[in-house]
């Protein structure tokens, strides 16, 4: 593919939580596109139950075209998130992309939530994202069509999702709120903001491990649908595109004029994910 058609080559995408999943999809695709990908990652070693290191991740990315660096840290630590986004400067020259992807999720009912597990949520949620995209601002103002990606969901008041899981709503709209904000607040320097949630369950590996797994991995769709929708928005003009809180069949209905989703799996009737109605 020639680079006039590979949109995002020579852009430089910083990510979080990519080894796996949605994150790893998304770099992936990035690199499709012609991204160089740099990916923030705890996972150096390989997981008991789950597949994939930041340096598996790597390899894929470099396998899809694009060039990839890998650095072990986590997004909690400003040192780590430091060193990713000077990894990116040092080898590519800047960051033009900067997704939040790396999540943490425990829904136990408040009672038998510990407070370790709430920390963990708003940490890795809440405080990952500020700090991720925090340390790529000054070199987003430098970019050419700076984007901002944030994985997190419409900020929806419904009690049902109010009293299902308070602490881990918490943390997503958190997430979610920081990127509103955010497009406001950087709106003169051109940087876009958005945030984006899949329309139903994605066949992740979290997934695979709830208790009835294998009946809800046959109802949820790929997390190549995360992707391609996170591509659309990421290839927009940034100075039209900030501020939104876009679900995946919308983003790819509006932007990239995808209407089946079929190919992406789920059957006829996909799992709804958490936060819609």
């Amino acid at each position: 593919m020639s680079d006039q058609h590979r949109p995002l080559t020579d852009r430089t995408m910083v990510i979080s939580g990519a080894s796996r999943g949605i994150g790893l999809a998304i770099a992936v695709a990035a690199a499709r596109q012609g991204a160089n990908v740099v990916l923030l990652a705890k996972t150096a070693d390989p997981h008991p139950r789950l597949p994939g290191t930041v340096h598996t991740a790597a390899a894929e990315v470099e396998a899809a075209g694009g060039r990839a660096a890998a650095v072990v840290g986590d997004v909690r630590e400003e040192a780590d998130v430091r060193r990713v986004v000077d990894t990116a400067v040092e080898r590519f020259g800047g960051v033009d992309l900067c997704v939040n992807n790396a999540g943490a999720i425990v829904t136990e009912p408040t009672e038998q939530l510990s407070a370790k597990k709430f920390d963990l949520m708003q940490d890795i949620n809440i405080r990952g994202t500020f700090l991720l995209t925090r340390a790529c601002l000054p070199h987003l103002r430098e970019a050419a069509d700076p984007h901002v990606l944030t994985i997190s969901p419409p900020v929806n008041m419904n009690p049902r999702w109010l009293g299902a899981h308070p602490a881990y709503t918490l943390s997503k709209y958190g997430m979610t709120l920081l990127s509103q904000g955010w497009s406001i607040e950087f709106a003169d320097a051109g940087i876009a903001f958005n945030c984006l949630w899949p329309q139903t369950f994605i066949a992740t590996s979290a997934v695979a491990h709830l208790p009835d797994g294998e009946r809800q991995l046959a109802a949820a769709r790929s997390p190549q649908i995360m992707a391609d929708a996170a591509l659309a928005i990421l290839t927009q003009p940034a100075r039209r595109v900030t501020g939104n809180c876009f679900l995946d069949a919308d983003a790819l209905s509006h932007y990239a004029g995808i209407d089946d989703l079929s190919p992406y799996g789920g059957g006829e009737n996909p799992t709804p994910d958490l936060f819609l109605d």
